[in-house]
Parts: structure tokens; sequence; C-alpha cells
């Protein structure tokens, strides 16, 4: 019978083999690319956000503007 081992758990043995150096550096560069992907991300929704309020989707007010509109 053959098991079928998930590719994280491959890659996490892959990261095993490495020497320390190795897997320091790979870390480093996943923390950076992370960070990029993050980034990337919140700019999106900055973009949707921006876009939202130019179209007239986006309310202003108190929260007590928002508890009453919630009654409502």
């Amino acid at each position: 019978m053959t098991i079928k081992t998930s590719k994280f758990q491959q890659a996490i043995e892959t990261v095993e083999a490495l020497s320390i150096d190795e897997q320091a550096m790979l870390l480093e560069i996943l923390q950076k690319r992370l960070v990029q992907q993050r980034r990337e991300q919140l700019l999106q929704e900055i973009a949707e956000a921006e876009q939202d309020y130019a179209q007239g989707n986006v309310k202003r007010g108190s929260v007590k503007d928002f508890l009453a509109e919630l009654d409502d």
C-alpha cells in the first residue's frame, strides 16, 4: 500500500534536506515575498475602496449614525 504524501509535507521534507544556511536564506526570501504579496493585496483593496467612494457606494458618518441606520 502506497501512502500519498501531500505537497505541503513534500515541501517540508525538501526544506529539511537543505543546510541550515540554505533554510535561513529560503525563509528570508519567503518572508520578503509574503510582505510584497500582502502589500499588493492592500494596494488592490485601497483601489477598490477608492473606486467605491468615487461611485458613491460609501457612506460617511459617526458611530451614532451607523447604529441608527442599522436600526432602520
